[in-house]
């Protein structure tokens, strides 16, 4: 049983790997049963379909929470080529398909190019932008229709790998606010086609990488003052 001495605790931040297949605050309330007594939240939502850094944060670090979703994001994905879904990623059924084109290094660079500094998004009809107080999600999970307004992100770095003749690796370091699900459909169109995310990772939020992360199967494994000695200030 933990105990409840976690007043005297620092603030700091938590750098964990969240897997697939569970959400954010599943991380947040695992660490809370670890770490009782003290206030918990994390910097930045990943999607369950997504793995990857997601921040933890411990007690008075919970403020740094805006700061924290202005830092540069880096993700690395995986694009199928060929098949749209509803949700821009393989947890859904594909809605369509289209004929992959013969991809050369030549137009994988130009769509670098194309896709690198300032672009607009229109933000996916399965995402948690606010409409009227409300997520979009949540809209359409009803069947209704919403008008989502564009936003304006940031790409600092893209690299794109073709792996096989209808996947692509997306490697990328971008602004908060970025919605990787939606670069890998535009990306798609620039190449002539469709196509959904079958993966994604995020590798870095800001100064903290994924090679500091803690396993989250492993956080169990830990005292408070164990976790405490691996976060960071």
């Amino acid at each position: 049983m933990k105990t409840a001495m976690n007043k005297n605790l620092p603030d700091q931040i938590l750098n964990v790997c969240k897997p697939v297949g569970i959400s954010s605050y599943d991380v947040v309330r695992q660490v809370k049963r670890l770490i009782p007594g003290v206030k918990i939240g994390h910097g930045g939502t990943l999607d369950p379909f997504a793995e990857g850094v997601l921040l933890i944060l411990i007690g008075k670090a919970t403020r740094r929470m805006p700061d924290l979703l202005k830092c540069k994001k880096s993700y690395r994905a995986l694009l199928k080529l060929g098949a749209a879904t509803e949700t821009g990623d393989h947890t859904a059924a594909v809605r369509t398909t289209g004929a992959v084109p013969d991809i050369s290094e030549e137009k994988l660079s130009a769509i670098e190019r194309e896709f690198t500094g300032d672009i607009t998004q229109i933000p996916p009809r399965y995402s948690a932008k606010k409409i009227r107080g409300k997520p979009a999600y949540k809209y359409a999970r009803e069947g209704r229709a919403v008008q989502l307004k564009p936003v304006d992100v940031r790409i600092y770095d893209l690299k794109l790998d073709l792996v096989e003749e209808d996947i692509i690796t997306i490697s990328v370091t971008c602004s908060s606010g970025t919605y990787i699900r939606v670069l890998g459909e535009d990306i798609a169109r620039a190449l002539g086609t469709c196509g959904h995310l079958v993966s994604l990772r995020r590798t870095a939020i800001g100064e903290y990488h994924i090679g500091d992360c803690i396993e989250f199967d492993k956080l169990q494994e830990f005292t408070p003052e164990q976790l405490m000695a691996r976060a960071s200030d």
